[in-house]
């Protein structure tokens, strides 16, 4: 028996943790029936992360700071289950007279896979699943080349999604102009960290800064990683907890061309993976996996943590060790520096930077991983290979982030470097040409 006897909607929060501008949610909102909100804690995706995980610290505070204004203002609140989603869908739809589920769209492999088998248990029970896009602007085909092929070089891709933004109206959703329609009841069920299995994170996930001086300064500054100019808007992007639509009208209201453009980045590597989700354990070009990697577990740990003599390299890692964050510009160096190197593969690398950083996109991690191996689209020739010692000349040439992070460098206690460059460069250029001829 279901314990509600009138029909409700629910809408399912994943990456879109905010009430206001939340393109599904609104859509739940204005339906007939009164929403459900709910939040799954999936097991499936929780059960391989570290207990202090600040991700998870980070998207349960978001979370509550939701359920109290839910409760406070509205007389509702916002349920939370912890399990795999169809074990939790099927009691939902046993405990209520669900009419429709809600909720935007999700564009990763297993999210899909994981939504094509809700949609399927949901249609056997009569009950409908309704999708929107929400987290970016442009998804899927909206912008492809003229016979429907996907760009896999950003330069075009971002010139047609300009001439395409033109043309639309960046509309926002008032969507907490509509939390009248949610069902009431402020003791829907709730979850601490603990029962989730995990504890308060020592990191703490910054919050991001998106003021005008930033964006109009971001091309001078965001190649010098100490000073930290960078926006810190990726794992708020990445969670929904500001809307792409807010941000994007902010970029351009500054008419920064450069700022803009980091944000069409991340909808071009998120239309790659949706056209070729092979490409999150495989090289989009298939003769790169060809590729003799040494894949010396002793080197990968020096690199992991920051000791491989190289000291724009370490003071990456080491940044990234401790606080969940490393500098754009350092992260190519250190990317190239694994795969060409210590000729380490490329998937080594984006584990651990999907194991540790705080602002990890799957689309943007693997992209820009393939990207740093030549394996990738758009990729940078194989035979570019960063030098970890003129990089400093070029971007940290005062030292400041080195000092910040490796102020041992100078001493005698600082470790030999792993590898001298030259060799390592043209052992790199032997080993990529064999696997390529």
């Amino acid at each position: 028996m279901k314990q509600l006897k009138t029909p409700i909607n629910i809408f399912w929060f994943r990456r879109d943790l905010r009430l206001d501008d939340n393109i599904g949610f609104y859509e739940a909102l204005t339906s007939e029936h009164p929403v459900l909100p709910l939040f799954i804690f999936d097991t499936e995706i929780l059960e391989d992360l570290p207990e202090d995980d600040a991700r998870v610290t980070f998207i349960f505070d978001a979370l509550q700071n939701m359920r109290t204004i839910l409760q406070k203002e509205h007389g509702s609140s916002l349920a939370l289950y912890q399990g795999k989603p169809l074990t939790i869908y099927k009691q939902l739809v046993k405990d209520y007279d669900v009419a429709a589920v809600f909720t935007n769209h999700d564009y990763e492999p297993y999210a899909q896979e994981r939504d094509a088998e809700i949609k399927e248990f949901l249609s056997k029970n009569n009950i409908a699943f309704h999708s929107f896009k929400d987290q970016v602007i442009f998804e899927k085909n909206e912008v492809v080349k003229k016979d429907g092929d996907p760009y896999v070089v950003y330069t075009p891709y971002m010139k047609i999604w300009k001439e395409k933004f033109k043309t639309i109206d960046l509309k926002i959703f008032t969507t907490n102009s509509h939390l009248h329609n949610l069902v009431e009841n402020t003791e829907l069920p709730n979850l601490s960290l603990s029962d989730l299995g995990f504890k308060k994170a020592s990191q703490k996930i910054a919050n991001y800064e998106l003021t005008p001086s930033l964006i109009q300064d971001y091309e001078k500054t965001r190649n010098f990683p100490a000073q930290d100019s960078t926006s810190r808007l990726g794992p708020h992007l990445r969670f929904g907890t500001v809307s792409i639509r807010k941000m994007m009208k902010k970029a351009i209201a500054e008419k920064n061309e450069i700022f803009w453009q980091e944000l069409i980045w991340r909808e071009f590597f998120m239309q790659i993976l949706w056209h070729f989700p092979h490409t999150a354990t495989e090289s989009f070009k298939p003769k790169y996996d060809r590729i003799e990697w040494l894949n010396n577990e002793e080197n990968f740990k020096r690199w992991c943590d920051g000791t491989t003599g190289y000291p724009l390299v370490d003071a990456g890692m080491r940044q990234l060790n401790a606080t969940g964050f490393m500098h754009n510009r350092v992260r190519m160096l250190v990317g190239s520096f694994l795969c060409k190197h210590l000729l380490i593969d490329w998937r080594w690398g984006e584990a651990y930077f999907a194991e540790k950083l705080h602002d990890y996109e799957m689309a943007s991690n693997v992209g820009n991983w393939q990207w740093v191996a030549g394996c990738g689209v758009d990729a940078a020739p194989y035979f570019r290979i960063f030098n970890p010692t003129t990089q400093i000349e070029k971007f940290d040439k005062d030292l400041k982030y080195i000092t910040t992070w490796v102020p041992e460098f100078q001493e005698l206690s600082y470790p030999d470097k792993m590898v001298d460059h030259k060799e390592a460069r043209l052992r790199c250029l032997e080993t990529y040409k064999r696997a390529l001829e």
